[in-house]
């Protein structure tokens, strides 16, 4: 996860540390001295981790943007000037500016502070807990404040290293971030779950079976490269030094089992089913980031036998091999999973829903296409304005039926003289029905369909039951013959074809 670093700017900074037998610090010097340290440890063995750089006194400033040039943070410690007064409420303002800009508020995000002891106790407690101070022990000097980094080190950036083991091929990996002990909220006494060491795949699933599961957390899997001596090689992450390029260049000549994992499940479109702990489960899988580079992911489920309700119990999962007949079809087409519920529920029907902007352009867009090629796609054209009408009326986005009425017009008057008669009457009788729709009226809130043989009442389906939706939504097929509007039951149609 990221890590902002928030450093103390401040007058308070300034005063100075009586080292024996050495030349006077000062405390920003000490606080600089901890920090580069750190950025030397991640420059070697986390690599990944994306860092940022904020100081501040009564304001506060970011001095260097998310990154993960090492080099560029340290040099921005010996570039910092002092200012007036310690505020950490402004800095953590900025702080919550920077990371919603750079990854959103669903991302979780390390903070790292050098303040005073009160604030920080303050802001673990704002924080429900979460979180850990670090403080000096003995006087200040730069062995102690060492050792209180150290341990900083120890706790949040040391590699997570492991075995990947499938049968009798293995493979060490790095996951990359480490993953964090979870708690089981449900148990008497919660102790904190770790992930083992050793990675056992204990099978491998379609990914059409699998969906799109909840997760806890994602990780990269990363190989390291062995020579013969059992040293270190590389972790296959590349960097600009010369030395790192040639480690890099050495582990890619060494067969790695990671790598043959990743490929195969790329290619056949699965994911594998690997062994945190005791009845703790997660799944390996390709994901791309381009469309010409990919990684290998691990995922982790929640802890318990049965993490997945469509796959059922995790231990009785087996071999193909051992069933009867070929569940997935002598041809392929079929699949075990999931277990069809006997009632289909409400939220399991195709609904039109609009997250962003661009969706909804889309289906306007296309109902454009096809008003200008009526009457061939007049089938289409209904089709099409009946979802979004529908929709619209559920979401009461009444200035969508309006506006899209009178898009309809326009193309109306933009027909070419060489346009079949029926797409200029076809376009006015659908926007006049629109108009009317979007007024809200309980009469002119039914879609619109062609034929006949379409006339029906649409009723809304919620966990089984069949409720009577409310007078003012009321929505119902329109016939293509439009009689009198007589009760809210009763359809309004678009205008016939004519032969």
């Amino acid at each position: 996860m990221p890590t902002v670093v928030v450093m103390d700017v401040s007058l308070s900074m300034t005063r100075p540390v009586s080292i024996e037998g050495s030349e006077e610090y000062q405390r920003k010097h000490l606080a600089a001295h901890g920090l580069t340290m750190l950025f030397e440890h991640m420059a070697t063995n986390y690599k990944l981790e994306f860092t940022a750089l904020v100081v501040f006194s009564s304001l506060w400033e970011l001095m260097v943007p998310f990154t993960r040039d090492y080099n560029t943070l340290q040099e921005a410690l010996s570039n910092m000037d002092d200012y007036d007064k310690t505020c950490l409420e402004s800095a953590l303002v900025g702080v919550c500016n920077i990371v919603q800009q750079e990854w959103g508020g669903a991302i979780p995000c390390q903070l790292q502070s050098t303040d005073s002891l009160d604030c920080l106790e303050r802001l673990i407690d704002l924080n429900n807990g979460e979180g850990q101070i670090f403080t000096i022990d003995g006087p200040l000097c730069l062995k102690n404040v060492q050792s209180m980094f150290g341990k900083l080190i120890d706790l949040a950036y040391t590699p997570f290293h492991a075995v990947l083991k499938c049968g009798h091929l293995t493979a060490d990996v790095q996951v990359f971030p480490r993953p964090e002990p979870f708690v089981v909220d449900e148990e008497i006494d919660p102790i904190p779950k770790v992930i083992n060491t050793d990675l056992e795949i204990v099978g491998f699933i379609d990914i059409a079976d699998i969906s799109s599961p909840p997760v806890l957390s994602r990780h990269l899997v990363l190989p390291i490269a062995l020579n013969k001596e059992g040293d270190e090689v590389g972790t296959g992450i590349t960097d600009d030094n010369e030395d790192e390029n040639s480690a890099n260049q050495i582990a890619g000549k060494i067969p790695n089992f990671c790598v043959l994992l990743h490929g195969s499940l790329k290619v056949e479109g699965m994911v594998a089913i690997v062994q945190l702990g005791p009845e703790w489960h997660g799944m390996l899988y390709s994901q791309a980031d381009s469309k010409k580079k990919s990684n290998l992911m691990m995922s982790l489920f929640e802890p318990g036998p049965e993490p997945l309700p469509w796959l059922g119990k995790m231990a009785q999962l087996g071999p193909i091999s051992d069933a009867k007949e070929n569940p997935y079809g002598e041809d392929d087409n079929k699949s075990p999973f999931p277990l069809q519920p006997k009632n289909k529920r409400s939220y399991a029907q195709n609904v039109t829903v609009w997250i962003k902007p661009s969706g909804l352009q889309t289906d306007v867009q296309k109902i454009l296409r096809n008003a200008r090629k009526l009457p061939e796609k007049t089938q289409t054209f209904y089709k099409e304005l009946n979802r979004l009408r529908k929709a619209a009326l559920a979401f009461g986005f009444l200035d969508l039926l309006k506006g899209v009425a009178d898009m309809l017009e326009r193309e109306c008057t933009l027909l070419p003289d060489t346009a079949h008669p029926d797409a200029a009457f076809q376009l006015t009788h659908a926007a006049q029905q629109l108009k009317l729709a979007s007024t809200g009226t309980s009469e002119y809130t039914g879609s619109l369909a062609l034929g006949r043989s379409h006339v029906m009442s649409i009723h809304v389906e919620y966990y089984g039951r069949k409720l009577k939706p409310p007078v003012h939504s009321y929505i119902s097929e329109l016939a293509a013959d439009p009689p009198a509007p007589a009760k809210c039951a009763e359809t309004v149609a678009p205008a016939e074809l004519t032969a």
